[in-house]
């Protein structure tokens, strides 16, 4: 750990005057901040150095000479969370006006640090390409999960667990930089819990803008161009090594893990030990108090919970039933689509009017978290119980 520097801020500051900034990390370097002239805007900047690629980068704010780090940093805008990579002048801006607005003490100290190990959303698990069966193998869900049928999907890379609210923002606030333009921010009860309230147009958006940032071909694409604006329906090169949103087939057979007849990614029974989703009291749920998840229903709509605080299904994907939807590429068919490559690789219907959501969520019972469950939204639509993972190319 490299000793403290003292950076003087500009003298309108309405919270510290000589703050210190922390550096806990020895990648981590020539940090300092500055408020702009006339705003509560608070500019952090520093440089990065290391043996990786990219980096997964935090702040935390204190008001005590960093006892305790406990000054909210929720209105956090630039070079923070993952993707980050090595160079100088990073900059992130916290709005204290939102986060502290009319507080004040001598004794602020912003702690930056750097890890060059992923995030645990940014872990990819591969796939294997093959045959599986899709499907409500019991018969006992809605009309359009039958009949099973065998499925061929190619070999991928999937995201592990669901985009966090922290990457989520880290790739948003480059993309507005780059000439995206989103139909609304997203939202997340905390960093490393998923994002939602998003819709389908700006995740595939999302999708372009992570593949551009780091150096890979969008598979996106709306009138001949990278698909970065708008509402229009993109069309998808699925030979592209970008990002992208799982097929409908693609994610069930990465949520049923290799089983087989399974109605849930790790076996037949649900309780709250294992999903994030409200208990009914179903036959195939474990006796417990009905309800809400007894620990995340708390603080109000919507009652996510942090990505990974659950048991991993047999791949090794977390939250493949519960805490949000995940959107699909799909457009949606009460039956299943017949593709014409008899199953190879099934995309859905060629058009439509809804696109596919799949895993159930922190709001519903259990016979939606079934890794068979279908379910729908308008693709411009955005809940605090939808979100996303995906899935890329290489």
């Amino acid at each position: 750990m490299k000793p403290p520097s003292r950076i003087r801020l500009l003298s309108c500051l309405v919270f510290a005057a000589f703050p210190t900034l922390l550096l806990a990390d020895v990648k981590v370097s020539n940090v300092r901040a500055a408020q702009r002239e006339g705003t509560k805007l608070v500019d952090i900047l520093y440089d990065l150095d290391g043996n990786s690629q990219s980096f997964t980068v935090s702040l935390r704010i204190s008001n005590d000479d960093g006892v305790t780090f406990t000054v909210p940093a929720e209105n956090l805008s630039g070079a923070f969370g993952a993707g980050i990579e090595q160079g100088n002048d990073h900059k992130i801006t916290w709005n204290a006006g939102l986060d502290w607005n009319g507080r004040n003490s001598p004794k602020m100290r912003f702690e930056v640090t750097a890890s060059d190990t992923p995030t645990s959303s940014g872990k990819w698990i591969a796939v294997p390409a093959g045959s599986f069966t899709m499907g409500d193998a019991f018969a006992e869900g809605q009309s359009n999960e039958v009949p099973t049928h065998s499925v061929i999907t190619p070999g991928i890379l999937m995201m592990k667990q669901e985009v966090s609210f922290g990457e989520w923002k880290s790739v948003r606030n480059w993309a507005l930089e780059n000439g995206y333009t989103f139909s609304n921010p997203g939202e997340g009860k905390a960093a490393n819990h998923p994002v939602q309230t998003v819709s389908w147009h700006d995740a595939v958006k999302w999708c372009n803008a992570k593949s551009e940032m780091d150096s890979r071909t969008p598979c996106y694409r709306a009138g001949g161009n990278v698909y970065r604006n708008g509402e229009s329906t993109p069309t998808c090169n699925w030979s592209a090594n970008g990002y992208r949103l799982p097929t409908e087939a693609e994610w069930e057979k990465a949520a049923r893990g290799g089983t087989i007849g399974k109605r849930f990614p790790w076996g037949n029974t649900i309780n709250h030990k294992a999903a994030n989703y409200v208990n009914g009291k179903l036959s195939y749920e474990s006796p417990q108090g009905g309800g809400y998840h007894p620990i995340y229903a708390t603080g109000g709509f919507p009652y996510t919970s942090p990505a990974g605080s659950f048991a991993a299904n047999a791949y090794g994907f977390d939250d493949m039933a519960g805490n949000v939807w995940e959107w699909c590429w799909d457009w949606y068919g009460q039956t299943y689509y017949a593709d014409p490559a008899s199953g190879n690789h099934p995309k859905g219907p060629p058009s439509g009017t809804l696109r596919v959501i799949r895993g159930g969520g922190w709001s519903n019972p259990a016979n939606q978290q079934r890794v068979s469950s279908r379910y729908a939204n308008n693709p411009t639509n955005r809940f605090g119980y939808i979100g996303f993972r995906i899935v890329r190319g290489d």
